[in-house]
């Protein structure tokens, strides 16, 4: 039973979210945060609804896993995320001590890798899971803008 939830599965879940967030005129990053194959938390990008530059997918997903779990820290989550993580994102999956971050798409000018960041030192990073869908959408949102 365990098979059936794979990191595939739970992206396009998160990709589901992205796609909210594009129909909505957002960024299109959708996250979710997964504690033993149960989700506990999902978002998007809610950056322009809410006029708030901090309103990532991702602190979105943090800050409803925390309260679900009525704790600070994610040990024992998984977060995925349809896009590489900026750095303030990432300081906050630091901080939260997230024990695994899963993301489709890379962001070679802003995700963390590219300036520098990190998260906390034990925390798993798989990426490319669904690269090809994650980044196809962020494409078409940018190309769609630029019309």
């Amino acid at each position: 039973m365990d098979t059936f939830f794979t990191d595939e599965y739970f992206m396009r879940i998160a990709l589901s979210e992205a796609k909210e967030a594009y129909d909505k005129g957002e960024i299109p990053v959708g996250a979710i945060v997964v504690a033993n194959n149960q989700i506990i938390a999902k978002s998007h990008n809610l950056t322009e609804l809410l006029h708030d530059v901090t309103a990532h997918a991702e602190i979105q997903a943090i800050s409803s896993a925390a309260n679900y779990l009525n704790a600070k820290y994610l040990k024992n989550c998984t977060l995925f995320v349809t896009l590489e993580p900026c750095q303030m994102c990432a300081g906050a999956l630091y901080w939260s001590q997230i024990t695994k971050v899963v993301y489709g798409a890379s962001d070679d000018k802003r995700g963390y890798k590219a300036i520098g960041g990190q998260l906390h030192p034990k925390t798993e990073v798989v990426y490319g899971v669904l690269e090809q869908e994650c980044t196809a959408l962020m494409k078409s949102f940018f190309e769609n803008k630029r019309k």
